[in-house]
């Protein structure tokens, strides 16, 4: 059976990816990061499934049909 995808926030994206905040969100807007998922009112996340994906081949990333760069994207930043 396959496990659920984890969401995470900012703080863990950034310490996977070695990437700051302001990078992570330009890129999201590129379309060269995976998008935000809104998780709550005032929260979005990021599947772990899509980081870790990203982290394996950064150059080589593109989203996956069910979580493209134009769906999924989350309005606002996230408080961490």
């Amino acid at each position: 059976m396959r496990e659920p995808d984890r969401i995470i926030r900012m703080k863990t994206v950034q310490a996977r990816t070695g990437l700051s905040r302001s990078t992570i969100y330009r890129k999201v807007a590129e379309g060269t990061f995976p998008a935000r998922h809104k998780i709550s009112i005032n929260g979005t996340g990021w599947k772990e499934s899509d980081i870790n994906r990203w982290v394996a081949d950064p150059a080589g990333w593109r989203p996956t049909n069910d979580n493209d760069a134009s769906g999924g994207k989350a309005v606002g930043h996230d408080a961490g």
